[in-house]
């Protein structure tokens, strides 16, 4: 099942196939936990049923979403043992502790208050209902930190030490945690997930405004969504900006890979739009480029030198083309998505935001490149860090386990199965529970998903009049 391939290779696959439909989750899920606490907050605050019915419509979503998060995340934790236990064993003492950090004081707040968030309003009271929802939110971001200090201690590593094994050991925890792209990348990422969840909302809006279903629910999602659209793009933007400084300044050679510097510059590098990086040639063939704003963006100067990969052994070098285009997809998307937020000002406006049938199509067809957009910038994080696991200190080839290629090939070809059919039918059911609007009285989560699903609810599942529990037969 290798087809020729090395473990190698096979393994790094694997684990781009498994994180590629892992991330986009939980980037849909701290977006939309954060929005159902906003909505939970201002049906409290105003008594506007809309927010209500917008609370039970996205909860069902989100439940779903959640739980397909839990499942491929647990299926990478056993994959870094089979595939990687080199790199287990070498970054253990430092990662492995952040790691159950994660599990302990963010999903355990996150989960343990779930099912009160779900099923819990009519039981507990607005007031610790509320209080569950706003821990479900805090929750996910607690996670999302936590899980990202340590992917940028793998980009920026510090705080450690090295013992006579050849394992990292922790020196300084503070520095560790807080490591020198951490801050950045937390943003970027925080960012880039409510963006995400803002344009599913705002597609989810547009498709039922098209459909002339311009209830008041709809209209407050979509209002709601172009304005995180047209308020959170441009900061986004300015934080990437920051996060590709910082980036200059710590792996300069992953800089390199994103603008296609394959020569240095001595007197200001041109802005590279398009063209087809040639890595065999070290060139970027049929470049689009405007001279020397490259330097002006990365150095704030337009003749400051910038060096190239001609200055990098081939062997430290990440493979360009990947790189070079993920990131274009990555800033381009985000550019489309300050577009949108500012036509949905323009006729907000003009008092025809939900009038604007072209809005409402640009819209519908933007809702998923907010997924589009965080696989392109994990994509050119993690590609660009090759060859290393460790960046500069411990090699991709040197954290592989001792296992053969058809082994890999063979759990390869079982994930590609099993993920397509479990998580494909996950996504139809989702798209299902949007394809219908909010109702009036949203249908609580155990009755709605399995009535839209076409399933009877069983005896245990029907209520007396009046009754908010279930009674038995």
């Amino acid at each position: 099942m290798s087809y020729g391939l090395t473990a190698e290779i096979l393994a790094r696959a694997q684990f781009a196939f498994t994180i590629s439909f892992h991330i986009i989750f939980p980037a849909f899920s701290i977006g939309l936990a954060s929005f159902l606490a906003v909505l939970n907050g201002a049906y409290l605050a105003s008594g506007d049923r809309s927010y209500l019915n917008l609370f039970d419509y996205w909860k069902k979503i989100f439940a779903i979403g959640f739980g397909m998060g839990v499942v491929s995340g647990i299926v990478m934790s056993y994959q870094i043992g089979t595939n990687w236990s080199v790199y287990a064993d070498k970054t253990g003492p430092v990662l492995g502790p952040l790691m159950a950090y994660e599990v302990l004081s963010a999903f355990f707040l996150e989960a343990g208050f779930l099912g009160i968030m779900l099923f819990g309003r009519k039981k507990v009271g607005p007031g610790l209902h509320m209080f569950a929802t706003a821990m479900v939110a805090l929750g996910t971001l607690a996670s999302a930190t936590w899980i990202l200090s340590v992917n940028s201690w793998m980009q920026t590593p510090a705080g450690y030490g090295i013992n006579e094994a050849g394992q990292f050991v922790p020196e300084d925890w503070w520095a560790i945690i807080f490591n020198p792209s951490f801050p950045y990348r937390l943003v970027h990422m925080v960012l880039a997930a409510y963006l995400t969840t803002a344009f599913v909302v705002g597609g989810v809006g547009a498709w039922h405004l098209l459909k002339g279903r311009a209830t008041p629910a709809v209209r407050t999602m979509f209002s709601m969504a172009m304005w995180m659209a047209a308020l959170v793009t441009p900061i986004q933007i300015v934080a990437g900006d920051l996060h590709g400084l910082n980036t200059l300044e710590h792996q300069p050679v992953k800089i390199m890979a994103m603008e296609g510097h394959f020569e240095s510059h001595p007197e200001g590098a041109p802005l590279i739009l398009f063209g087809l990086p040639n890595e065999a040639e070290k060139r970027i063939d049929y470049a689009l480029q405007i001279p020397k704003l490259g330097s002006l963006i990365l150095k704030h100067d337009l003749n400051a030198p910038m060096p190239g990969l001609d200055t990098v052994p081939e062997a430290d070098q990440p493979p360009v083309a990947i790189v070079f285009w993920s990131f274009r997809i990555m800033v381009g998307l985000g550019f489309a998505m300050l577009g949108i937020g500012l036509w949905s000002l323009v006729q907000r406006f003009r008092g025809r935001l939900y009038e604007d049938s072209w809005l409402h199509r640009g819209a519908l067809l933007m809702g998923p490149t907010g997924f589009v957009a965080v696989l392109a910038g994990w994509i050119t994080t993690e590609v660009g860090r090759q060859p290393f696991t460790v960046y500069g200190l411990l090699r991709t080839s040197e954290s592989l386990a001792p296992i053969a290629a058809p082994a890999v090939g063979a759990s390869f070809t079982a994930f590609v199965v099993v993920y397509f059919f479990v998580f494909g039918a996950g996504t139809f059911y989702i798209l299902r529970l949007m394809h219908r609007p909010p109702a009036i009285d949203e249908p609580d989560i155990v009755d709605g998903p399995i009535r839209t699903a076409g399933v009877a609810p069983g005896p245990a599942m029907e209520h007396a009049p009046g009754e908010t529990g279930t009674r038995e037969r």
